[in-house]
């Protein structure tokens, strides 16, 4: 089988000799291995079971000065710290009178939709996302990440009017990735900390699950699969994500409440493909290579059972990963 029919198997439930994976570094850590390995040879054994080809459409942004620009929102961000943050919020106050909130055609770019049409057809043998461009709990573009939680408590009407705005520039926006052929469309909402949904689990289910379904079942409509990347605790919506149809989650960071990889399978795993799983808060930069290496296998071994699992760690292998455990994660990985 090819790389992409062994994804594909994975994700329809079906078990398969070899276990799909994908394996991202930060930078700084894949120059360590370069210079640990003595050339970058080492990154050609990775097999190349998926691949992110790029997006439909470009999210326009004004450049201000070296550290600022304006997004489509008419929002000011800071960008020159991880992760930026917003200066000035481009809608005050929680109204939309007066307040030209943009359309598809803002984010139309041929040239970036040619260009991911170029890598759709230069990748044959792996499974082939894309994205759209645009996500719902990006709706704190417009007002900033604070204001928006307190929005949708103290502003129900005009959150819930922020939302569906969003969500029909999301629908726009997928409609977009129609005529290119990727397997799949892949999303990218944190709807959890650490703790839990950041929403509440009741007010994720009035105010973003209806129209998560309407997203799925326009991606499930061109013949694409359903890919969600998502960061913290999602415990307590998994079965409402499954309900609406999505076919896969990322990144099932084990240490976040409820995330426990191996309960998830056992309670969800005939239903939803996990990706992900592999501890980059924990067992990467803090267990020892054996205890990465015996952890690997035991993901490869437990959660592929019925088919439903790709392996990766749960973040791209970050900056504080001493070498010696980066080294450990390459080699079981490869080794499987």
């Amino acid at each position: 089988m090819t790389p992409r029919e062994i994804v594909l198997n994975q994700i329809h439930h079906r078990e398969t000799d070899q276990v799909p994976y994908t394996l991202p570094f930060e930078p700084e850590v894949a120059a360590r291995l370069d210079e640990h390995y003595g050339d970058a040879a080492w990154r050609q054994r990775i097999v190349p079971y998926m691949a992110h080809c790029g997006a439909a459409t470009a999210a326009p942004t004004e450049q201000l000065d070296a550290a600022h620009n304006r997004d489509a929102f008419g929002t000011v961000r800071r960008t020159d710290q991880l992760p930026s943050a917003v200066v000035e919020p481009g809608l005050k106050e929680p109204s939309f009178a007066g307040y030209a909130f943009p359309q598809v055609e803002a984010f139309l770019n041929p040239e970036v939709k040619a260009a991911t049409a170029k890598r759709l057809a230069e990748t044959t043998e792996s499974f082939t996302l894309i994205s759209a461009g645009m996500c719902l709990w990006e709706s704190w573009y417009v007002r900033g990440f604070e204001q928006t939680l307190i929005d949708c408590v103290a502003e129900p009407d005009f959150y819930e009017e922020l939302l569906e705005r969003v969500t029909e520039l999301t629908l726009g926006l997928v409609a977009e990735c129609a005529d290119l052929p990727a397997d799949a469309l892949m999303m990218g909402d944190d709807w959890g900390d650490q703790r839990g949904i950041l929403l509440g689990p009741e007010r994720w289910r009035k105010l973003v699950k209806p129209r998560y379904k309407r997203i799925f079942d326009a991606i499930h409509a061109q013949g694409k699969l359903a890919v969600m990347h998502c960061c913290g605790s999602a415990a307590d919506v998994m079965g409402d994500v499954i309900e609406i149809g999505l076919d896969v989650i990322e990144s099932v960071q084990p240490e976040a409440a409820g995330m426990n990889p191996y309960a998830l399978k056992e309670k969800w795993g005939d239903r939803i493909t996990f990706w992900g799983g592999l501890g980059s808060q924990s067992t990467i930069p803090f267990g020892t290579p054996a205890e990465i290496r015996a952890e690997v296998q035991r993901l490869r071994r437990e959660m592929s059972k019925g088919g439903g699992y790709i392996l990766a760690p749960a973040k791209p292998i970050r900056p504080e990963t001493p070498t010696e455990n980066a080294v450990a994660v390459v080699e079981a990985f490869l080794e499987g």
